[in-house]
């Protein structure tokens, strides 16, 4: 692959884009009490997809960088508490 390749769209699958309009639909007539047509339960979709869904998906990269750092970390503590004490002694 040699370069990094950036994500133009993050690109929902068929079931996945089927279960999220189900939930917008749902949403509306639970909250709001208002039947939407599919046509603005995928327009709605499409307006996550293309505006949050790119913050969302960088937030989550920077909490899973910001974790793994922690877990170097704590990698580099335990690293050297197995070393021994060249003296001899405990």
């Amino acid at each position: 692959m040699g370069k990094r390749e950036h994500l133009s769209k993050i690109k929902l699958s068929e079931e996945q884009r089927k279960q999220l309009t189900a939930e917008i639909k749902a949403f509306y007539l639970d909250e709001r009490g208002e039947e939407i047509g599919m046509i603005e339960q995928m327009q709605l979709l499409d307006l996550f997809e293309e505006n949050m869904a790119p913050i969302i998906y960088n937030k989550a990269l920077d909490d899973a960088k910001s974790w793994f750092s922690q877990a170097m970390d704590n990698l580099d503590c335990d690293y050297y508490l197995l070393y021994k004490n060249e003296n001899g002694k405990a």
